[in-house]
């Protein structure tokens, strides 16, 4: 099988190689290893690439958002934890006074900044 390097792969797809990386580090693409360890991009990885930039643009959406979706899609429970958070109505800790609220809010936010 034929096969493009990295470079010849991003120059025919307009990706840039560093793009290209980032689209196999999230799984999107997965090129083959030639035996000393070189990318090589046949033509299923060039179709996805390009379907890849015909999804971006059709929805107006980033890379990372189809990365995510990706995630999303093979892992139960981060798919689970969004969903949840997702279908999640705010409500007020039962042990805070509703004239407290802000303030006990704004506090969890400086901790969670302090511990970043």
């Amino acid at each position: 099988m034929e096969a493009l390097t990295i470079h010849e792969a991003a120059e025919t797809t307009g990706w840039s190689a560093r793009m290209l990386r980032y689209v196999e580090r999230t799984g999107l693409v997965n090129p083959a290893r030639s035996s000393s360890g070189y990318r090589l991009y046949g033509p299923a990885e060039l179709q996805r690439l390009r379907t890849l930039k015909e999804l971006l643009a059709g929805f107006d959406i980033g890379l990372s958002d189809v990365a995510f979706a990706a995630r999303l899609n093979s892992e139960p429970q981060l798919r689970a934890a969004v969903q949840t958070w997702l279908e999640a109505q705010p409500r007020r800790p039962e042990h805070v006074d509703p004239d407290d609220w802000l303030r006990f809010e704004q506090n969890k936010h400086e901790k969670l900044l302090a511990a970043a």
